[in-house]
């Protein structure tokens, strides 16, 4: 296996730059020189948006920007000892010593291992200290090395936990008044985003500070060399339990009842010897915030105290994002239809639709169609299959948002039922009721409403007090019945018919826009894709045109159909305007800028709004006033030039979905000139030109 680290990979007292990304692309910069990576802008571009997810920097002088990408294939570690230091953005100033830590994105575990052992040492001030002390590359490899290359310390299990573990492990999980001359316990889990660094640094920070403070711990850290779970008999035992993790907790069940500390991943790196003694306290306290009933807050790691608007954001988003890819590659497969096999594939060959769908293959021999890329023939029928598998996954991401709407509330026990109240919101089997007409489809609304109830039914089921001997059947049989039953009663008898007719009273007033009032439509969707892109009003407005474009029916001036125009122009103008800019002025961004500026022409094209979030991030009181006006002037256009796709995903690619060609470039061209100019006139008032980029 390649060392971790050469000399090639240090440079010591080193000037690279006067800003965190100018430091990273000169560190990737020594990555290549070192011929340890095969792309190095795939390296920059990955480093950079781990970057953009939060700052990398740590207390005592220490930054650790890190990724996995597919820029390397080797776990690769580049170290500069800044002179001078560099703000990474730790609360106590710049840091002096900087890594740049790399993995393989499809690394083994072995790798992975390697790099946990080194985010470890990196919270050791002995570690730190002779780094700052070397004085030469040599030295610096030196410790390094003598570091990945220890064996991994053994785990103790604590007497307390052991002896637990000899007991029942489905003994109840509420905390006992401690005994006299107990050593008390806790555990802990960490977790981040990549689970390279930060999950093991501050696992090594908390096992540190309980040392210093008498106390066991066990931790479990759900990084991506992998998770051992902790034992039941040692969750048992433990008097309170510490979440430090910036993303779920896996089988948060586990905890129930245990007095919860619970915060972001790189607190315990700084602050490690207060979160111990905050967890001492709480073990203590019968009115400290514990975790909750039987189930987990699901993806996006609810956490003690959250408040309802971070709750509601945290659920729908949980629902959007496991809803779009159903959407885009749905959605896609049907476009791909229609280029292959024309728009007459669907009708007369098998009436595919979401509700009473009969999926009757087409002769090929009998198709004879026009207006397909490839004509007739085995292309028009692998066109309908094409289109056929869209469909069944296109159907699927109503049921997808309700069931992980649910999920986010009550984790796995919410999805089933979730899952159900989709099937109902979108009637996908085209149920009737005893009168022989067909139950309401409540679509998008019906989904939200739907999910969260079954979310809200089953997390109050999950806090029922059962025997022993039932807990078992709980998640998987009494829990998903019981709300099953519930919601879905609810959601038939009770919320059906009116949430149905608010959907006919919002398409009937989309089908009557026309002129003055769709293009204002139009504006409204551009500004709400721009303001926060990717965010939750990007989500909305994206998940409010996506729902419309599976009819195959619709014509093409189908308000739906403009409607998704519209968000799609708009959504690709800000990443697109935004490397305009840096190409036309490039003095007025830095390094790091004008590199996304490179990127940013394939993001828009491909209709990944995200791709504008880095220069959002560094200045978005210019920057964000600047791409919503763009967007806006192209969502009217769009509207104004009666533009329409069918595609709910792809951008410039999938301009054979759209009605209206000329059209689309020309709001799409008029919105990007519009934001460039924008932001270029902004960025040139009171704000400092950048020195262009030395060769």
């Amino acid at each position: 296996m390649n060392a971790l680290i050469t000399t090639d990979l240090v440079r010591l007292d080193a000037d690279l730059g006067s800003e965190k990304h100018e430091v990273i692309r000169a560190l990737a910069g020594v990555v290549a020189q070192a011929d340890r990576t095969t792309d190095v802008e795939a390296l920059v571009a990955d480093a950079f948006a781990r970057e953009a997810t939060s700052p990398t920097g740590l207390k005592n002088g220490i930054a650790i920007p890190h990724c996995r990408t597919t820029g390397v294939d080797v776990p690769t570690l580049a170290f500069a000892r800044l002179a001078p230091p560099v703000d990474f953005g730790a609360k106590d100033g710049p840091a002096d010593l900087v890594f740049l830590i790399v993995a393989p994105e499809g690394g083994d575990n072995t790798h992975l291992q390697i790099l946990t052992k080194l985010a470890r040492a990196l919270v050791q001030a002995e570690f730190t200290d002779g780094l700052r002390a070397a004085e030469s590359p040599e030295e610096a490899v030196e410790l390094v090395t003598r570091v990945v290359d220890a064996p991994a310390r053994p785990k103790a299990a604590p007497a307390a936990a052991a002896a637990a573990a000899a007991t029942s492990t489905t003994a109840e999980t509420a905390p006992e008044a401690p005994t006299a001359g107990r050593r008390r316990s806790l555990v802990a889990v960490t977790a981040c985003p990549t689970g390279i660094a930060h999950t093991y640094m501050a696992a090594e920070a908390l096992e540190a500070a309980a040392g210093r403070a008498g106390v066991d711990i066990e931790v479990e850290t759900q990084g991506s060399a992998g998770s051992t779970p902790l034992a039941p008999g040692t969750i048992a035992a433990a008097d309170a339990v510490i979440f430090a993790v910036d993303v779920g907790v896996r089988d948060r069940g586990r905890f129930a009842g245990k007095p919860l500390v619970s915060s972001g991943v790189k607190r315990p790196i700084d602050d490690g010897d207060a979160m111990i003694a905050e967890a001492l306290r709480y073990a203590d306290d019968p009115g400290a915030p514990r975790v909750e009933g039987s189930v987990t807050a699901g993806e996006g790691g609810g956490v003690a105290n959250e408040s309802w608007g971070g709750r509601t954001r945290r659920v729908l988003m949980t629902g959007v994002s496991y809803m779009i890819p159903f959407v885009a590659a749905g959605g896609l497969l049907i476009a791909l239809g229609f280029l292959l096999g024309g728009y007459e594939i669907v009708g007369p060959y098998g009436e595919i639709a979401v509700n009473n769908t009969v999926f009757d293959l087409p002769d090929p021999q009998a198709l004879g169609l026009d207006h397909a890329l490839f004509g007739s023939g085995l292309m028009a029928y692998f066109g309908a299959l094409f289109f056929i598998i869209g469909k069944t996954a296109f159907a699927l991401f109503i049921p997808a948002f309700a069931g992980y709407i649910a999920y986010a509330i009550a984790d796995r026990p919410g999805i089933a039922p979730g899952f159900v109240m989709g099937g109902l919101a979108a009637n996908l089997f085209g149920v009737a009721s005893a009168d022989g007409a067909a139950l309401p489809a409540t679509g998008f609304l019906g989904a939200i409403a739907g999910g969260v109830l079954a979310g809200v039914i089953a997390h109050w089921i999950a806090s029922w007090k059962v025997p022993n001997w039932a807990r078992g059947l709980m998640p998987v049989l009494v829990i998903p019945l019981l709300t099953s039953i519930i919601a879905g009663l609810l959601m038939i008898v009770v919320l059906g018919k009116p949430i149905s007719w608010v959907m006919e009273r919002l398409n009937d007033g989309l089908n009557s826009m026309t002129g003055s009032s769709a293009i204002l439509l139009g504006v409204i969707l551009g500004l709400m894709m721009a303001f926060d892109m990717g965010g939750p009003l990007n989500k909305v407005a994206y998940s409010f045109a996506a729902v419309g474009v599976g009819g195959a029916s619709l014509a093409a001036d189908a308000p739906e159909l403009k409607i998704m125009a519209a968000v799609m122009l708009a959504g690709m103008v800000p990443p697109i305007a935004l490397a305009l800019a840096t190409v036309v002025r490039p003095g007025l961004f830095n390094v790091a800028e004008r590199e996304n500026g490179k990127a940013g022409w394939l993001l828009g094209a491909s209709f990944i709004t995200e791709g504008a979030i880095p220069f959002a991030a560094a200045d978005p009181l210019r920057v964000i006033p600047s791409i919503m006006l763009g967007s806006a002037v192209t969502g009217g256009l769009s509207q104004a030039f009666d533009v329409s796709v069918r595609a709910p995903h792809g951008g410039i690619f999938v301009l054979f979905a759209v009605d209206g060609v000329l059209g689309f470039l020309i709001a799409l061209l008029a919105g990007v000139l519009v934001g460039a100019a924008a932001v270029i006139a902004l960025k040139s008032i009171g704000s400092p030109k950048v020195a262009p980029a030395t060769a």
